[in-house]
Parts: structure tokens; sequence; C-alpha cells
């Protein structure tokens, strides 16, 4: 587990980071994200502590590692991963060697290193590439192998700084598979600092937005998406350009807002109404587990505004009518 509370962190009179509060519970992926700028690598080094924060503190597992300095730090600092972005992996040094650095530097036996080694590298699908260089890997693959030496020490948390960032979509998806099977076998919390809506949808949990150093929206995926038109989420599932309505019909922007929606939500809706819904661009997919989406659909424009607004209500749906494309008239919020 992470626990953030009151993190600060500023270089003379420039604050960074202004009052973080976070937590992580076990075997979770929470990712934040935000534009350039807003604090996410500083935040990142903070909590692996190449950075010593100026205030606040960050426990892991119930121990606060800014209370801790020497000895005691070094210690503490193995219960925390890290992946980098691009791998920063020794140019020099094979990917065995590279996954048995840390173990070294902390003066584990050599019989134990490399079993350690060939267990990780099993774990991450990369036995075959042991001896190469990492000029001799993809970016997928030099992303796996540093994953593996995040892995080394055994840690409870693993911290993936834009580890995503530059791959291509199928390699990020192998690597998003291959964090959840992480948490799911081995109970690792991870904390994924990204810019990629994508990968926070596919992978994350919980979600927190930073911005000029605050977290100004956090909660569970799912729930984030649902609950409002905010920012956050409809940069984590953006309405969907329509396609021509048809003629006689009203164009509505509508939005998952229940916690769970029936499949057949259009059909219901479509009886209640006495009027065929016609589909003009939708996102629905699964995220924390749960069912989100946002559709542009096409209503008779015979049928009252408040009516229509009513029976999605009713089915979990909330509804915006929109005056053509991107314009839109109201939304009626859920009760």
């Amino acid at each position: 587990m992470i626990e953030i509370s009151g993190l600060t962190k500023s270089y003379g009179a420039t604050t960074v980071l202004d009052g973080i509060e976070l937590t992580v519970g076990d075997a979770r992926i929470a990712a934040v994200v935000g534009p350039s700028g807003a604090g996410k690598s500083t935040l990142a080094r903070c909590i692996n502590l190449l950075e010593r924060p100026t205030g606040g503190t960050i426990a892991v597992n119930g121990r606060d590692l800014t209370a801790l300095s020497g000895r005691e730090l070094r210690q503490a600092r193995r219960e925390i991963g890290t992946v980098f972005q691009s791998a920063n992996l020794l140019r020099r040094l094979t990917a065995a060697q590279n996954i048995a650095l840390p173990l070294r530097h902390h003066g584990v036996p050599e019989a134990q290193v490399r079993r350690r080694v060939h267990e990780l590298l099993d774990r991450v699908g990369m036995l075959h590439r042991a001896h190469h260089y990492p000029s001799q890997l993809s970016g997928g693959q030099r992303q796996r192998i540093g994953i593996a030496r995040g892995l080394a020490l055994h840690p409870s948390v693993l911290l993936s700084d834009e580890a995503t960032s530059g791959l291509d979509p199928e390699t990020t998806g192998s690597i998003l598979e291959l964090l959840r099977e992480l948490r799911d076998d081995l109970g690792v919390t991870i904390l994924v600092i990204t810019h990629e809506m994508d990968v926070v949808r596919g992978i994350a949990d919980h979600v927190a937005q930073l911005d000029h150093g605050r977290i100004v929206e956090q909660g569970p995926v799912a729930e984030v998406v649902r609950r409002s038109d905010s920012e956050l989420s409809r940069s984590l599932l953006p309405v969907p350009a329509a396609v021509v309505t048809p003629d006689g019909h009203r164009e509505w922007s509508v939005r998952y807002d229940a916690g769970e929606v029936s499949p057949y939500w259009l059909a219901r809706a479509g009886r209640e109404l006495g009027a065929d819904v016609a589909v003009l661009s939708a996102l629905v997919e699964e995220s924390g587990g749960e069912g989100v989406g946002r559709l542009v659909v096409g209503i008779d424009a015979g049928i009252e505004e408040a009516r229509v607004r009513a029976v999605l209500r009713g089915l979990g749906i909330a509804a915006e009518r929109r005056t053509g494309p991107g314009g839109i008239v109201g939304e009626e919020p859920a009760a």
C-alpha cells in the first residue's frame, strides 16, 4: 500500500507539488495523469525518494519513508521497484546482466542472483533474450527487461514512469497485460505515471489528475467516467464524433451514469419512447471492471425533450441535447 499525505516539493520559491493526497491499496493499480509540467515526474522521483520532499509523508506498507535516513532508507527503498521510460538499460550489459544489477549492488550471493534472474526472465517472457544487448531488443522487449529489473528485489510497490511512452498500440497492450499479471499473481501495488488515457482505461483501478502541482480530481476510473463531464472524464472517454443525423431526429449525447447499465438499454428506451433510437457513434467498453460508455444518438424530434431525459435517466443514462456537431444545449443530471 502507498499512502501519500500533504506531500509538497519546492525548489527555492517555486512549488512543484502542493499538498498531494493519494492512497493506493494493496494489489491495486493507480494512474497519475496530467499535462506536461504538471509535476508528474517530480512526484515519481519523490515517491522512490530520488528527491526528498519538502514536506508531507510517503508511507509504504505503513512505514513513513520520509522519516528514514542512511541504512534504513536504503533498505526501505527495496520496497519500491521503478520502471523508467525507454527502460534505461545499460547498453554494455546484456538483458540478464541488467536485471542482475540491483541484486549485485545489494550483495546478494551469486547463486541466488542467477536463480532470481532466470526466474524474472521467465516471468516476463524473455528467457530467449537473456544474452542479448539492449540494441538487439525491440522497445517492448527492453521494457520487459526493465520491468524484470524493477522486480529484482521483491518490491511490494512498482512505479511505472511513462513506461509505455513511444510504444506502438500492440506492444503497449502486451506491457499492460504483463503489469496486470504482476498485480494479480504477485500482489504488487502499481503506480503508473502517464499521459496516455488509453493506458489508464486499460489498466488502472484508480486515477488522479495532477495540474500545476495539485490533484484536482481523483477516484475509481469507472466512477470518474460516469459521474460528470469534467475534463478528466471526457479525456478518459471522449464523446465520439457523430455521423449524419437522420431527418426529423434530434441529436443527443449520452453517457452511462449508473454503476450497472443493461446491455439492452437502447431497445428498452425505444420501447418506452415509442420510437427507434439511432446510434450515430459510440464508445462502450470496460474500465476498472465496470462498463462505461459515451454515445451520440438520434431520437425522433417529435418526442418532448423532458420525456427523453426521464426515460434515459430511468435506464441509468445521462443525456445532453445537441444542436449539431459538438453543439450541446444542456444536460439533465441523473437523480
